[in-house]
């Protein structure tokens, strides 16, 4: 039933638009990567130095001392969506790193009914079938740095494919410019710029299937979408410092603050911009064990008698790293602390030093 109406809402959303260009698409990679972010509450634009960089901040690559490998994989709403990720990156000399990776969120084995019924309104199972909805995205990344001591940027180059079964499908393209830079006194400093071309989507549709939808809901003037979708820049301003105590105890406190460029429930919001802050810490021991926690995405939501409450969605984290192989996990979901069901997420990162 859950996936019946999760195929109903992914219908109406491309039946019921509006004839106008939709500003807001690929929502999927604003979920997040790496288990070891995700239970900082995503607040690593400044200290990120690994593989997973190229998705948080591409200058963070830079770090790179070998090769490295990362997966992770996560379901959200009661197991029905999964999400899956692999990267790869490899610094190419002491001055610059590349990176590659792919995400896949999807909904699969949904229920198509729209043919259970027959034009002469015999009911028939035989013709129910299945289908998945899917959004992929291949990212590359290259990182370089810059003249001045302590500073580096980072490209992305994103390609977006996104499939509604034989309903609908699109592609679209992307840029994303990282900077970062490190301070003689140990403070780390990014800003990663999402969408900085403001990514293009360009869909096609079956028209002979969106009809039978059209016609199923009588009443209405329902027409097919129009094809452009265009994702709006986003800014990510982070600060990060790391404390080191009695030598085997480290702390890694972070502050993020994430800037969309448009009116909405923010924390901070006025029709130029909103501003939403996420703080995160990272507690280590030895280098081995890190327990996270953070705190993000506060939004004044409007309840039914008219006022506003602030909610914000808190994440907690554990990660072990033994030579090069990091295990991280997290505790989180991508609503709030009240509504959305909180998920497993785990993530495995390999550096290939281990093999030398």
């Amino acid at each position: 039933m859950k996936k019946y109406l999760l195929f109903l809402l992914s219908l109406m959303t491309l039946v019921g638009s509006a004839q106008t260009v939709r500003k807001y698409s690929n929502e999927f990679l604003n979920i997040g990567v790496d288990a070891a972010a995700l239970g900082m509450s995503n607040s690593v634009v400044s200290h990120t130095s690994d593989v997973n960089s190229g998705y948080w901040n591409p200058a963070g690559l830079l770090h790179l001392e070998d090769n490295q490998l990362s997966v992770m994989h996560s379901s959200y709403f009661a197991n029905i969506a999964n999400y899956n990720y692999i990267a790869f990156a490899k610094p190419i000399d002491d001055r610059s790193a590349i990176g590659v990776s792919l995400i896949r969120f999807g909904v699969d084995d949904i229920l198509d009914t729209t043919q259970l019924i027959d034009d002469q309104g015999n009911v028939n199972y035989d013709r129910v079938s299945l289908f998945s909805t899917a959004d992929y995205a291949l990212t590359i990344s290259y990182a370089r740095n810059l003249p001045i001591p302590g500073l580096s940027y980072g490209v992305n180059a994103k390609v977006v494919r996104r499939i509604i079964g034989d309903f609908a499908n699109s592609w679209g393209f992307g840029l994303d410019l990282g900077v970062q830079f490190e301070s003689k006194n140990d403070w780390k400093f990014g800003i990663m710029a999402r969408d900085i071309t403001t990514t293009f989507n360009a869909w096609s549709f079956d028209d002979d299937k969106l009809k039978d939808i059209q016609d199923a809901i009588e009443g209405q003037n329902q027409t097919v979408p129009e094809s452009t979708e265009l994702t709006i820049p986003k800014l990510q301003i982070g600060m990060s410092k790391k404390y080191i105590f009695h030598y085997d105890y480290s702390l890694l406190a972070s502050l993020d603050l994430n800037v969309r460029f448009e009116q909405n429930n923010d924390l901070i919001s006025s029709s130029f911009a909103s501003f939403n802050p996420a703080l995160g810490f990272e507690f280590g021991y030895t280098d081995l064990v890190f327990l996270r926690a953070g705190v993000g995405n506060f939004q004044n939501e409007l309840q039914l008698d008219n006022s506003e409450s602030l909610t914000f969605q808190p994440s907690l984290g554990l990660g072990f790293k033994y030579n090069g192989i990091y295990v991280d996990y997290a505790f989180t979901d991508i609503g709030d602390q009240s509504v959305a069901l909180y998920s497993n997420v785990f993530s495995v990162k390999i550096d290939f030093s281990i093999f030398r």
